[in-house]
C-alpha cells in the first residue's frame, strides 16, 4: 500500500469517526429545545439538530471520495454505535448514586429518562435518512455523470433531511403534542437543516477540491481501499 492510500485509509477513519462523534451528540443533547436566531426567522429547534448538519455533509464526502459501500458500511457503524451508548445509558440507571454524586438519581433521570425514546426516534430516522440520502447522492452521481457536485449534496440533502425531521418529531411526540404543534417543529428542524446544507455546499466544494489535487482523482472519480 503505498503512501497516499495509507493517508486515503486515515482519513476515512478520521470522517467516519467524526461523523459517529457528531451523531451521539446529537442523541445526547436531543431533549433539550432552543431558539436559534438567524436573523431571517428564529428557529425552535432541538438542541440535537446543531451538530446533525455535519452528519449529511460528512456521508455526502464520504460518497463522494469513497462509494456508496464504504459510506454505508460508517452509516451501519453509527446505529451500532447509538444501540450501545443506548444501553450504556440504561446500564447507568440500574445502579443507585451514592451519597456523594455529583450527579443525583433525580438529576439522571431528568437528563436521559426520555433518552431511550430519543435515541429509538433518532436511530430508526437515521438508519432511514442516512441510506436514502447515500443512494440519493449517488443516484444524482450517476445521471450527471460525476459533475455538478452542487446537485447531488442539496437535493440528497434536502429530501434526506425531510425524512428524517419527520420520522424523529412523530415518534418523539405523538400522542403528546397536537399535529399543529409538530408541523412547526418538522418545519423548522427541516429549514434549519437546509439552510445548513446549502452553506456546506461551499465546505464540500473546498474538501473535494484539495481531496482530488491530493489523491491525482479525477472528477466523480472514486478512492479504493
Amino acid at each position: 500500500m503505498g503512501p497516499r492510500q495509507q493517508q486515503a485509509e486515515r482519513l476515512y477513519y478520521v470522517l467516519g469517526t467524526l461523523f459517529i462523534a457528531a451523531l451521539i451528540t446529537c442523541n445526547l443533547i436531543a431533549n433539550k429545545f432552543i431558539t436559534v436566531d438567524l436573523g431571517f426567522k428564529t428557529f425552535v429547534i432541538s438542541a440535537g439538530v446543531l451538530p446533525y448538519p455535519l452528519t449529511f455533509l460528512i456521508t455526502d464526502i464520504l460518497s463522494e471520495l469513497y462509494g456508496q459501500k464504504r459510506t454505508t458500511q460508517v452509516v451501519l457503524s453509527g446505529l451500532v454505535a447509538s444501540i450501545f451508548v443506548l444501553f450504556v445509558l440504561w446500564l447507568g440507571a440500574q445502579f443507585p448514586a451514592i451519597e456523594t454524586s455529583p450527579v443525583s438519581d433525580q438529576t439522571y433521570n431528568q437528563v436521559f429518562q426520555n433518552a431511550w425514546r430519543v435515541i429509538a426516534a433518532s436511530m430508526l430516522a437515521y438508519i432511514v435518512a442516512q441510506l436514502v440520502d447515500v443512494r440519493l447522492f449517488h443516484f444524482w452521481k450517476r445521471l450527471t455523470g460525476g459533475k455538478m457536485l452542487w446537485v447531488r449534496n442539496n437535493f440528497s440533502t434536502l429530501v434526506s433531511q425531510m425524512v428524517d425531521t419527520t420520522l424523529v418529531v412523530i415518534v418523539l411526540f405523538v400522542g403528546t403534542l397536537p399535529w399543529s404543534t409538530m408541523g412547526d417543529y418538522i418545519w423548522d428542524g427541516w429549514l434549519f437543516k437546509a439552510t445548513a446544507a446549502a452553506v456546506d455546499t461551499i465546505f464540500i466544494y473546498a474538501f473535494m477540491g484539495w481531496a482530488r489535487g491530493y489523491f491525482k482523482l479525477e472528477v466523480g472519480e472514486e478512492i479504493e481501499l
